[in-house]
């Protein structure tokens, strides 16, 4: 029995091995840098339609794109289909109004042509919005005020200024989806496009800029296209979300062979980043790829590191945040028989040695209106500390992994709840938010300034500013009493700040639990700043530097 087990570890060690050593970081640039060359072909084929990147992997495939989504494939996978509100993607639909479709681009590593983003979550959005802007109309017509498109669409328009009255709100699915998947999405659709509808999703905006409903095309790269037969966009009777899956469907590695190097071409290489990117990012890809493509596998590393660390240094002597990362092998045990390995990347990271002597430039936060609620990072405390402008915060919530040097009245004044990045302990935010939101209460509630902290102060401290926020204000930014928070208040006001959308799924989740914590006494028919209704509520913010006074609701 024991043999059996220690062949079955043995195999799995040289499977894992040799998908490291196919999945190099070389390997993983040259097969996007190659399949950029497609992404390029086709954008040219429509050059007045915007080129968007489906976070997070769709955006390394181009040097530029003009805007971003975020479609999951998770939405669209077997029996667990769904239409997220927090993933609204609604500035995709407005802009595919304005220009007249759009071009999306994304890839996928599982042998399959098109990620399930692209084969089933992208093309139930398009059949919900579409149900959505058709009920509107309908509505409309009811009260006698069918309304009219607005001027900025009016050149993508052959109507007299109103919405065509032909509008198809069927589901369009890729031929290889099955009947059977096809009828359980569409038993779906009527009940997504009510959660759209009870959100507070401005349906009127696309309304009044889309003249023709939405619909997915695909092409990859077996796709045929006859360069003279390129249909026009006045040609078709809909607006096209065009899908591109960036990368060739193969279900392995190919090895490929060029007059100075031989690498493995990797389907959907820009996939799980962490895994291989080493750190770096998209855009300083794109500023190097010649130099790093041209290099070579031997020296691919080496280069990729230097690029990383003066990009450190450059934002540690401007007082930004700068982590230092160190890369080291791990210890190989086992795999003498096979070769060229890539070691497997073990991080650790430090804190950067910035100049903390400069008040003006450490000494600063970002207040949320008239909150007394600020979000900054964990060297603004320490550097605070240092420079004696503590005063500016009465508390301190810190986020962070590590614990700040700081100096503070009382000791009740400063907590340390360490929490990391949900790719390391998906728990971590949920462990530590009913902490953290009572000790706000405690705080804010005297009348006190607090400042939540954490490494980059723009990940998980807004993250908690936003509990705080959705769980002890209304709309207005007035303190609350104690009650329990409904979900519908603060679902949209995720779309209102700069956070990861695990995270935000995960709030969602939370703060819409039963937890005593929580509150409930915020208006569900506010009207948002931009004179939007709904049950929603909108976080208006004002970011004032933490010297002065914070700034108005």
């Amino acid at each position: 029995m024991d043999s059996e087990i220690d062949t079955k570890l043995s195999i799995y060690k040289a499977a894992r091995s040799i998908k490291r050593r196919d999945n190099t970081l070389y390997n993983a640039l040259r097969s996007i840098y190659e399949d950029s060359t497609f992404v390029g072909e086709i954008s040219q084929l429509w050059p007045e339609l915007p080129l968007l990147a489906n976070l997070r992997c769709g955006f390394w495939y181009y040097p530029k794109f003009d805007a971003t989504c975020y479609f999951k494939s998770t939405d669209g996978h077997t029996n667990n289909w769904s239409f997220n509100t927090s993933r609204l993607n609604l500035h995709v639909a407005q802009l595919a109004g304005q220009k007249g479709g759009c071009i999306i681009v994304d890839s996928t590593r599982r042998g399959k042509r098109f990620p399930d983003s692209m084969s089933k979550t992208i093309p139930s959005w398009t059949c919900v919005l579409n149900r959505a802007i058709l009920n509107h109309k309908n509505r409309n017509r009811s009260n006698g005020s069918l309304e009219k498109a607005s001027s900025t669409c009016h050149q993508h328009s052959e109507c007299s200024g109103l919405v065509s009255c032909d509008w198809d709100s069927s589901l369009h699915l890729p031929l290889w989806v099955s009947a059977t998947e096809r009828a359980a999405i569409e038993d779906r659709l009527e009940e997504w496009t009510r959660q759209l509808e009870a959100c507070g999703a401005d349906i009127a905006s696309l309304v009044s800029c889309l003249r023709k409903p939405l619909r997915p095309l695909w092409i990859s790269q077996k796709t045929v296209i006859w360069l003279n037969e390129v249909p026009g966009l006045d040609s078709w009777d809909f607006t096209p979300i065009i899908l591109v899956s960036a990368s060739s469907s193969v279900g392995i590695s190919q090895h490929k062979t060029t007059s100075e190097f031989s690498w493995n071409y990797i389907p959907g290489a820009g996939d799980d980043e962490e895994s291989w990117a080493r750190g770096l990012s998209p855009h300083h890809f794109w500023k190097q790829a010649y130099d790093l493509i041209s290099s070579g596998p031997d020296v691919c590393n080496q280069k990729v590191a230097d690029i990383i660390e003066r990009d450190r240094v450059y934002r540690a002597q401007r007082g930004q945040s700068a982590p230092q990362v160190s890369i080291k092998p791990a210890k190989l045990a086992n795999m003498a028989c096979v070769s060229n390995v890539e070691p497997p990347l073990s991080l650790e990271i430090h804190d950067s040695k910035t100049d903390m002597r400069s008040s003006d430039s450490n000494c600063k936060a970002s207040w949320l209106g008239s909150t007394n609620l600020a979000v900054g990072t964990t060297q603004l405390a320490a550097a605070a500390a240092a420079a004696a402008c503590i005063s500016d915060f009465a508390c301190i919530l810190n986020c962070d992994q590590e614990s700040a040097s700081v100096v503070l009245p009382t000791a009740e004044a400063y907590l340390h709840l360490p929490m990391v990045n949900s790719k390391m302990d998906r728990f971590s935010l949920s462990k530590n938010l009913p902490s953290a939101i009572e000790f706000a209460k405690l705080t804010l509630e005297k009348g006190k300034k607090l400042l939540v902290c954490c490494r980059d102060g723009e990940d998980i401290s807004v993250c908690v500013c936003l509990a705080i926020l959705a769980s002890l204000f209304d709309g207005e930014g007035s303190y609350l009493i104690s009650t329990k928070i409904k979900k519908e208040n603060f679902a949209k006001s995720f779309l209102m700040l700069k956070e990861s959308m695990t995270k935000c799924q995960l709030l969602d989740s939370l703060l819409s639990s039963n937890e005593p914590l929580i509150m409930e006494n915020l208006s569900t028919s506010q009207k948002s700043p931009n004179g939007r209704c709904g049950d929603v509520l909108y976080i208006s913010v004002n970011l004032q530097p933490a010297h002065g006074h914070p700034g108005e609701t």
